[in-house]
């Protein structure tokens, strides 16, 4: 019975945040969240704001958290990698709605430690994901792809976020410029993804999150109200970086796990080497 309780626990949580992302999206015929909290994360707030079409990634991790809540519905009942992801789906899940209700109720302030919550979950999550190994293709695409995706994606909007709250709260950054801050923030958002890539050797999802954001805000930056080409640059820099990095990580790994593979291979062959 509390196995089942969990299950129903994760639905619930995909629906409240499925239901949240929808009223934040203004779809409901509210305010658009980039337009809430008088425009402190529209693409013109900072200089690390992406551009808005970034956030159609959200479509995607969306779509990925109701197929794992479904997923999750029909495991069995002695999957431990489930058992273990539970807690941390559905505080991410509920998070992710709290942070959507804090900037559209004006509570911009609330949004950062909350959105820095939801970080600090999706890490676990990460490391869960890491430890363990999917059950077939269709899990590791719902569970892998989706949280490195939410992963990545969420590293970007904590930096934007962060930026945005200090900018509301009067923050001017010791009058460095927003070039400057521009540029350190698009480096650490992009030191953060090649962390990513070397922790989690080379994982797809999150490089592809980390790196969209990043070019989205490239694209804001060399366009728009709030041109800064030396922070676009340093976008795409980072960007590229995380990429790089995650690609030569993936093929070491793979080339590293060959070899075990072969050398294992002579041994298994003849027992009495064992």
């Amino acid at each position: 019975m509390k196995r089942i309780w969990k299950r129903i626990a994760v639905v619930v949580s995909a629906v409240v945040a499925v239901t949240g992302a929808y009223v934040g999206s203004g779809a409901a015929g509210g305010t658009p969240i980039q337009d809430a909290a008088g425009g402190a994360l529209s693409a013109s707030s900072t200089a690390i704001a992406p551009d808005g079409p970034a956030f159609s990634i959200w479509s995607v991790v969306y779509a990925g958290l109701i197929g794992y809540a479904v997923l999750q519905l029909v495991r069995t009942a002695d999957d431990e990698r489930h058992e273990r992801l539970v807690v941390p789906a559905v505080l991410s899940l509920l998070l992710n709605a709290a942070w959507i209700l804090s900037v559209q109720f004006g509570f911009l302030w609330a949004s950062e430690p909350i959105i820095v919550a939801l970080l600090v979950v999706l890490i676990r999550t990460f490391t869960i994901l890491r430890r363990t190994r999917p059950s077939g293709v269709l899990a590791a695409i719902l569970t892998d792809g989706t949280f490195g995706l939410y992963l990545g994606w969420v590293c970007v909007a904590t930096a934007a976020n962060t930026a945005a709250v200090l900018t509301a709260a009067g923050f001017r950054g010791f009058e460095l410029g927003q070039d400057v801050w521009g540029v350190v923030i698009a480096a650490a958002a992009g030191l953060v993804g090649v962390l990513i890539a070397l922790w989690g050797r080379g994982r797809l999802a999150p490089m592809a999150s980390v790196a969209w954001g990043l070019a989205w805000v490239a694209v804001a930056r060399f366009e728009g109200p709030l041109v800064s080409v030396p922070t676009a640059v340093a976008a795409v820099v980072a960007a590229a970086a995380v990429v790089v990095v995650t690609v030569v990580v993936r093929a070491r790994a793979g080339w590293v796990d060959g070899r075990a593979g072969r050398a294992a291979a002579p041994v298994a062959a003849c027992p009495a080497a064992a």
